[in-house]
């Protein structure tokens, strides 16, 4: 359990009192509440922001946070963009495709993250990242926190806003930022689990549509959200036995649907899931708890019950993983064996295919990284329920349900408005009465 970082100053002390850190995010999300810490943040209004790039540095990951198109509206919008040199080489986007966009290239992580007001990135921050992070600075990409402490631990004690691409909401409540990467996640399961059923990679040797006169492999889907649904397609459309679970009724009658009777759907109970993944080839885990740890729904006792050479897929691996064997690995040595059975949890799979990920994530983060940019972070959230349902950490707090294992938690509209307090006392002795209008926000407190 981590200890509580930066307790409450004396200025929040009102707001976040015992009862007001227990209140849900539900219901700080009522009518009057929100516009109140819009009129809040609206005398913060940012102007010029300077949005920072960094390379990637996780394993064989070539992903980049903003591309050259995505730079571009940045500086048309009046911002500065700070790229590291060489961010997107590794998916055929120059340096100087970003300079023509209007950005500037530095030459080290370092000066990145020292003179931008906000950082954009793809994965999470690693440690030597965390530590380059300031008080105030906002933090935008994936953090999958909820398995990761010391990640935790680290943005804690930086002081920075973080907000996480995977518990951005949306109206049809669905999560808009994950959406791309779980697409791409789902579809490359199906390659990934054919590639390692051969027998050269460790596997049963089955190809999954088999060919007239034998059985095709059978593929069994834990979850029947994005991810399940795409890895449900790409096995259908290589002729496997494809059965999804879910425990959305709901959703498996969609499924059904869809795709008709090509597919077999199942309710998703212990001894259904049991009996499957016994006599299954290929299982994915494709279970998801927004910004929480994944169940677990393979046990090891039923690993050790399939057959050699079978192989687990565990998309889940961001979040835990859903296999009580499964632990994370990388693209440079993705597999594993327990028990005759072969284990695929690299935990960041679309970096496999870094440029398709890279611009389709830009698409679906591009009106956001441009809302936070525009009004700073205080209003952008203010402004958007679905933004501030983002907020992991801020200033020290953790700020989402689903992280209440590793410390006490605080709603995000309570962050916000403690935010926005020390924001208000501290206004006036820092800039004139007669410009506080034209103010720009303090999202770092230096360049």
């Amino acid at each position: 359990m981590l200890s509580m970082l930066a307790l409450p100053r004396p200025q929040c002390m009102p707001i976040l009192a015992v009862s007001a850190c227990k209140l849900s995010a539900k219901a700080l999300m009522r009518p009057h509440v929100l516009p109140m810490l819009a009129a809040g943040a609206s005398k913060l209004a940012c102007r010029g922001l300077r949005v920072g790039v960094p390379k990637e540095i996780k394993n064989n990951e070539f992903r980049v946070g903003l591309t050259p198109a995505n730079v571009r509206q940045l500086v048309a919008h009046g911002h500065e963009a700070i790229v590291q040199q060489s961010a997107g080489e590794g998916i055929g986007l120059a340096d100087r495709e970003y300079v023509a966009a209007g950005a500037t290239i530095a030459r080290s992580a370092e000066e990145v993250f020292a003179t931008a007001d906000m950082i954009v990135k793809v994965k999470e921050p690693q440690p030597a990242e965390c530590k380059m992070l300031r008080p105030g600075q906002v933090l935008f990409t994936y953090l999958h926190l909820a398995p990761d402490p010391l990640q935790a631990q680290l943005l804690q004690e930086s002081g920075a806003v973080c907000i996480a691409y995977e518990t951005v909401t949306s109206d049809r409540g669905t999560l808009p930022l994950l959406a791309p990467m779980s697409e791409v996640a789902g579809r490359m399961s199906i390659q990934a689990g054919a590639h390692c059923l051969e027998k050269t990679h460790g596997g049963l040797g089955a190809l999954l549509g088999g060919v007239p006169g034998t059985p095709p492999a059978k593929v069994v889907v834990l979850g029947g959200g994005i991810v399940g649904t795409n890895a449900a397609r790409m096995a259908m459309g290589l002729e496997a036995h494809v059965t999804v679970f879910d425990r959305n009724i709901d959703r498996l009658r969609e499924l059904e649907l869809a795709f008709g009777r090509r597919l077999n759907t199942e309710y998703a109970n212990l001894d259904n899931i049991e009996r499957a993944v016994i006599d299954a080839d290929l299982v994915v885990g494709a279970v998801l708890v927004p910004g929480a740890s994944a169940p677990c729904l393979v046990t090891r006792d039923m690993v050790r019950r399939m057959k050699p050479g079978s192989v687990l897929v565990d998309v889940a691996i961001d979040q835990g993983g859903c296999f009580e064997t499964s632990h994370p690995t990388t693209h440079a040595e993705p597999t594993y064996v327990v028990d005759d059975v072969v284990h695929y949890c690299v935990a960041n799979m679309p970096g496999a295919v870094p440029r398709t990920s890279t611009f389709a994530l830009n698409n679906a983060t591009a009106p956001f990284v441009l809302e936070l940019a525009d009004k700073g972070w205080q209003r952008a959230l203010a402004d958007n329920t679905h933004l501030l349902n983002g907020l992991n950490v801020c200033e020290g707090r953790l700020t989402h349900p689903g992280l209440e294992h590793l410390g006490e938690t605080i709603a995000p509209a309570v962050a916000l408005e403690c935010s926005l307090a020390l924001e208000r006392e501290a206004l006036p002795a820092a800039v004139p009465a007669d410009s506080q209008p034209h103010a720009r926000q303090s999202i770092s407190h230096s360049h």
